[in-house]
């Protein structure tokens, strides 16, 4: 393939990067091209924690290949990292491989690169150049930047709607309010996160397992209870194989024990009203590495993380039917005027077989 623009290189980068979106976390979705006179000679993208990084496995595709990797063009969706994490620096092997430029789409703002993996091989004589395809390499690692830049997950709250803003009737029937197409769609959505959340009145509602089961990954994301009062039953089949985590606003030694000897984490987070501290939760979870957070939950747990601003984003699937009084999506305060409300931007509209989905971005 030939290779004539930086904004070539970046996307058949990024295109690569996509190979990593259910396997590279906690590590950032990098992609990797190697081009030398317009000709790809070598090409790779992030493995699992603790493996080759993007451009490592670029250059072991090209040596393995036979071609000699000096005074070429290095194009790659992140800059290289100049630290020693699982993995050693990847700037330090494009020296050594004596490259002759990279091009990187954004930069990293990890404190432990921000801007010293490029600096670094700057030094080396190596020509640099940021900033090229900058939103399409925001959008495939939207998580991991956010933990880097505020230390939280990007949250994204699925819902599952008819037309008239409803997710099940007032008996609590539900399924299925969209087709098969939007519910495969849906488990593409967990599969990408880290982590999928729902609260304890889901749990005892539905009793869901909160697994991908619609397409075939290599590892599930972290499942997470939010249970105040520690009352999930020991056979919710969320709990099935254990490693859950729930999260109460108040400890509770004997249950507690109950949990943990089926193999679960219990963390207690409270605020001062009894419940759980929302907000602190988040700064938690992106303590733990959590780059993308999956919400599946009822409109009070909804409402709740809406209200305490803990929401980036909203992945709804609209039905073409309507359900009337029923359950909404949202519980959400009585607004006393216009000026209160919340207001976002339609980040994406999709059809999905018969049912629209909508990605709408908090301002």
């Amino acid at each position: 393939m030939e290779i004539h623009s930086d904004v070539q290189g970046i996307r058949l980068a990024l295109e690569l990067a996509a190979r990593g979106m259910f396997t590279t976390a906690p590590n950032p979705r990098v992609g990797c091209v190697i081009v030398k006179e317009n000709q790809v000679i070598g090409s790779g993208y992030t493995q699992p924690a603790g493996h080759a990084h993007a451009e490592v496995q670029a250059l072991n595709d090209a040596a393995n290949k036979g071609y000699d990797v000096a005074g070429s063009t290095v194009y790659v969706t992140l800059e290289p990292c100049s630290h020693h994490g699982r993995t050693p620096p990847c700037a330090d092997a494009l020296i050594r491989a004596r490259v002759a430029r990279v091009v990187a789409a954004i930069a990293d703002p990890n404190p432990l690169v921000a801007g010293q993996g490029l600096a670094r091989l700057e030094a080396a004589g190596i020509e640099v150049a940021c900033g090229v395809l900058e939103a399409e390499a925001r959008e495939i690692n939207i998580g991991f930047l956010s933990r880097m830049q505020h230390g939280k997950p990007w949250v994204r709250m699925k819902s599952a709607a008819s037309l008239d803003g409803m997710t099940a009737l007032h008996n609590g029937i539900s399924q299925w309010i969209t087709g098969d197409e939007a519910r495969a769609d849906g488990h593409v959505w967990r599969a990408r996160a880290c982590a999928i959340l729902t609260g304890i009145g889901t749990v005892r509602e539905d009793d869901p397992q909160l697994t991908v089961r619609a397409i075939d990954i290599p590892r599930q994301p972290q499942r997470i209870v939010i249970d105040s009062q520690l009352q999930i039953s020991p056979h919710a089949r969320v709990l099935s194989g254990g490693g859950t985590w729930i999260v109460a606003a108040q400890a509770h030694p004997a249950r507690e024990k109950i949990l943990r000897d089926l193999g679960n984490e219990i963390i207690v987070l409270p605020n001062a009203d009894g419940k759980v501290d929302l907000p602190a939760l988040m700064l938690e979870l992106g303590r733990r590495q959590i780059n993308e957070l999956h919400v599946e939950a009822g409109f009070k747990l909804n409402g709740s993380l809406i209200r305490e601003d803990c929401v980036d984003e909203l992945l709804v699937y609209l039905a073409p039917t309507l359900l009337g009084d029923a359950q909404r999506m949202f519980n959400l305060p009585v607004l006393e005027s216009l000026e209160q409300k919340k207001n976002m931007t339609f980040h994406e509209v999709k059809q999905i077989g018969a049912d629209l989905r909508i990605l709408a971005r908090f301002i």
